[in-house]
């Protein structure tokens, strides 16, 4: 048996520091190429027929899929970010924003069930076979900037990618574009951008004070199985409302793993905390296009709230009564 050390010096001598596959490789330079030749025949052919919707909706026609990664890659607008976009669009089945995308060809606005989102294939199979559905998608990187229903839905680092500039090959667009890509990480960390802010900003307009991290009798009989708390109020010595808050703009795999870690959770202060209330903040369109993960989250908490203004004041309600 190998010591810790004789371990630990294996690894740091016998270190390959990145790894990467030949072929792979090869293939997937083959299809970065294609992305960039794709953008080069885009800025032709808007350079000789100028920035016209026709340009683009053949552009989209000729080139397939190709060409749908070719203007994400102008504009800095992700596909996820663009199915997420189409959800809401469908959604919402605003008059306005059905006209300017052209809904009614395209997607069956009487159709009354539960609305599921659509995948990058059926995506890029009606760009191919519907040209309205085309036609509509480019009306959105045409118009998306200065229509109101994207000015009061986008924030505004999504909303300036739709700036028709882009499309236009505007040198200091595309500079944008590249300083959006470098930053969007480092946005998607910044705390103020949380809306947990919003609960800690009501929770200080009512004078409520509040503690987050972990639960004192999960720490001491739980330790394995413990979590940190959003919001633990007024104090973890005696908590009478405990927390969790999950905001999702787009989905991951690891969201059923979360439903089932709040349930267990759930079950722990229910043991430990009999009297505390554990309620949840779930929100956000990476949710509600995960249904069958979502009934599962929301099943472990006694109530739930979303950052909707409604809601907000409902909470706010609560808050009030739980310590009057």
């Amino acid at each position: 048996m190998k010591t810790v050390n004789e371990k630990y010096i294996n690894v740091i001598e016998n270190n390959t520091f990145y790894y990467f596959d030949d072929e792979f490789e090869e293939i997937y330079e083959k299809h970065i190429f294609s992305v960039k030749e794709a953008i080069l025949y885009l800025k032709n052919e808007v350079t000789n027929n100028g920035c016209k919707k026709e340009v683009f909706t053949n552009f989209l026609l000729a080139k397939k899929e190709i060409g749908l990664k070719a203007i994400l890659a102008i504009t800095g607008f992700s596909n996820e970010s663009l199915k997420r976009l189409i959800t809401v669009i469908r959604i919402i089945n605003d008059n306005e924003v059905n006209k300017l995308v052209l809904r009614k060809f395209w997607d069956d606005i009487s159709n009354e069930k539960e609305i599921s989102e659509w995948g990058t294939n059926k995506i890029e199979k009606l760009i191919i076979s519907n040209e309205h559905f085309r036609n509509g998608l480019i009306n959105i990187f045409f118009e998306g900037s200065t229509h109101s229903f994207f000015q009061q839905t986008l924030p505004a680092f999504e909303l300036q990618k739709l700036s028709l500039e882009k499309l236009q090959f505007n040198i200091n667009a595309l500079i944008d574009t590249l300083a959006r890509y470098k930053e969007k990480g480092s946005r998607a960390a910044k705390g103020k951008n949380n809306p947990e802010v919003i609960i800690e900003k009501l929770l200080n307009s009512l004078n409520i004070s509040f503690e987050k991290g972990d639960l004192n009798e999960l720490i001491e009989y739980e330790s394995d199985t413990k979590r940190t708390m959003d919001f633990i109020i007024p104090d973890k010595e005696n908590p009478l409302i405990i927390i969790e808050s999950s905001f999702l703009t787009t989905t991951s795999s690891g969201q059923g793993d979360k439903s089932k870690i709040e349930i267990s959770i759930d079950s722990l202060i229910k043991e430990h905390y009999p009297e505390a209330h554990f309620l949840g903040f779930v929100d956000g369109i990476g949710w509600y296009v995960r249904k069958g993960d979502l009934r599962r989250m929301v099943g472990a908490y006694e109530d739930v709230f979303t950052f909707h203004q409604d809601e907000l004041e409902r909470f706010e309600q609560l808050l009030i009564e739980v310590f009057s």
